[in-house]
């Protein structure tokens, strides 16, 4: 049988399945994860204008964090739209 390569996260998916490490969770909290991550699912394009210097603070502010400016503002519209 000829073996996939795998990529360095997938090796340690696959190396935590095989140490047992992940487990088994009920069908209702399998759905509730499920439409978690659908609803931020990103299937839309937004352009929009913003201040330079408001997106140079975001920037830096998701520097800090370790998140990409483009996920985090895309958080922050998500919240905003849930209420």
């Amino acid at each position: 049988m000829k073996r996939i390569k795998l990529t360095q996260n997938e090796g340690q998916i696959e190396n935590a399945l095989l140490k047992g490490e992940y487990i088994d969770i009920n069908p209702k909290e399998f759905k509730n994860i499920a439409k978690a991550l659908a609803s931020r699912k990103k299937d839309s394009v937004l352009n929009v204008r913003v201040n330079s210097e408001d997106l140079r603070l975001i920037k830096r502010k998701t520097q800090q964090l370790g998140i990409k400016y483009q996920t985090f503002i895309s958080e922050l519209l998500h919240r905003v739209a849930q209420g």
